[in-house]
Parts: C-alpha cells; structure tokens; sequence
C-alpha cells in the first residue's frame, strides 16, 4: 500500500506544520488567555515555562525554523506534562486513557519523531538552504 508514497514529503509537511500550529494555541491560551483563557489553578511554572515553550515551540515548529531543536524540547515538555500532570494527578496510573494524558502522549512522540526528521520541505530552514 504505498500509494501516498510519492507525496510523503509533503504528508510530512504538513504534519509538522499543523503539530505546531495546534501546539501554539496552548501557549496562546497559557499566555494570553485565549480560546477559554489560562487554565484555573495552573501554576506560573506551567503558565509561564510551558506556555513560552508550546507557543515559541509552536511556531518554530510550524514555520520549520530549527524544527529539529524546538520540537526535541517540545517533546520533553510533554513527556514531563504527562508523567506530572497526568500520571502524578491519577495516583501513578500510567494508561492515557485513564489518565486523560492522551494529547501529551501523543504530542511527546510526534515532537520526537519532528526531532529526529528536522524541518523538511516547505520550511525556513529549506528556503535557507536554498531549496
């Protein structure tokens, strides 16, 4: 089954623009209490520290600018978003289904996969190198 083979670049692509994107908007909340404002009883740790990361992360990401970097320290943010926030809050339960640490789960891992991939095509980092 490899029909979308040929346009594996641009799947690509746009996962990682659209991984950034989605990421930005949780830094957009934390920050400047956008879509449903900052999350009540979040501490400044999280407020400020997390929400600087998914929002500068986000966008770095989304416009393929250093993707690589940005999204290795995404992707330990949410590994740390998931065992603090979600297995430490649900008595050591490490099932995301249960621990509704769902989204930092699969955000850890797709940043991960962005990391070891870099910025790809359609990106700052290709127009820099002159593609």
């Amino acid at each position: 089954m490899g029909f979308l083979r040929p346009h594996a670049e641009r799947i690509y692509a746009l996962l990682r623009i659209m991984a950034g994107l989605m990421f930005m908007q949780h830094g957009l909340q934390k920050l400047f209490g956008l879509f449903g404002g900052v999350p009540a009883g979040a501490p400044p740790f999280v407020v400020y520290g997390a929400g600087t990361i998914e929002f500068v992360g986000g966008a770095l990401i989304a416009l393929g600018l250093f993707a690589g970097p940005a999204a290795f320290i995404a992707s330990g943010t949410m590994a740390f978003a998931f065992f603090l926030g979600h297995v430490a809050s649900h008595g050591g339960n490490l099932i995301p289904l249960v621990n509704q640490g769902e989204l930092a789960a699969l955000y850890c891992f797709g940043f991960l996969y962005i990391a070891a991939h870099g910025s790809g095509i359609w990106s700052v980092d290709a127009a820099r190198r002159g593609r």
